[in-house]
């Protein structure tokens, strides 16, 4: 299967950490890939870190490629969408957007019916670790979600999923990291108090939250189970899960999950 021209509406971290996957994969080659971006510093860094072409406009990233990867903030796709206009051709350009709570009949609207995709994938993405979720359009084909599937798949995993979960992708996954990222600091925090020096502290921190995942990853293993193993009858870990359980880490995780879904939603509607 031939390497797909693609072009990125917006050169920001994201953009620049999917490039850089789809290229390390071999999925293309920074001859076939191009960005854009307002600001020049963000083209600037998209280009050193990829060696791709930048174009001034959103049009001659669409002049150039087939496939067109919107990774703008989601209050900018309609101005982006309406900039490109009829330079959109539906029989050659595929539309990913990657912009959080825009609903494809919005995309589809304002594009006369491209082929459109909506994707959310996550920051991990810069360490070929990402969770994506993506949906299809009505006039995609099988060939559009194999290679989203293809290119998402290549910095992580990618789900297809109907469009109704994305929100609660972004929920999860979306914005997960930075659930993840707080557990960490507040892990180190706790090793300092107890006396590690703040190196060791986040190190130990960061690795055992890494440890963790790959062991539910790999065993299969409900988490619950895994937890069970390390609390031994009378020990040190039942006595920390209790302080958490006394805290609710449970309950405050699961509504940090809904009320980042919910935002989604929100701003679907604006």
């Amino acid at each position: 299967m031939s390497s797909p021209t693609l072009g990125f509406l917006g050169a920001g971290k994201m953009a620049t950490a999917l490039a850089r996957g789809f290229l390390q994969a071999g999925l293309t080659t920074a001859n076939r890939l191009f960005a854009s971006d307002p600001f020049p510093a963000a083209r600037d860094a998209f280009a050193a870190a990829t060696a791709a072409g930048i174009r001034p406009t959103n049009r001659e990233v669409a002049a150039s490629a087939d496939v067109l990867i919107l990774a703008v903030k989601p209050d900018q796709v309609g101005g982006v969408l309406q900039e490109l206009g009829t330079l959109l051709e539906p029989k050659r350009h595929l539309l990913i957007s990657i912009a959080a709570g825009v609903p494809l009949a919005r995309m589809e609207s304002a594009t006369a019916g491209l082929r459109c995709v909506r994707v959310m994938p996550n920051t991990p993405a810069l360490v070929g670790a990402s969770a994506s979720a993506y949906a299809c359009g009505a006039a995609t084909t099988p060939a559009d979600a194999e290679l989203v599937q293809r290119l998402f798949g290549s910095v992580g995993v990618a789900y297809r999923v109907k469009e109704s979960l994305l929100d609660a992708v972004t929920g999860l996954s979306g914005s997960g990291p930075a659930y993840a990222f707080l557990m960490i600091e507040a892990l180190a925090d706790g090793g300092v108090a107890a006396g590690l020096p703040r190196d060791i502290a986040q190190s130990l921190a960061a690795q055992t939250l890494l440890g963790a995942a790959k062991m539910v990853i790999e065993t299969g293993q409900h988490p619950g189970v895994l937890k069970d193993a390390v609390c031994s009858p009378g020990g040190t870990t039942i006595e920390g899960v209790h302080v958490l359980e006394q805290g609710g880490l449970r309950g405050t995780l699961i509504g940090a999950v809904r009320a980042a879904a919910d935002k989604s939603r929100s701003l679907g509607k604006s």
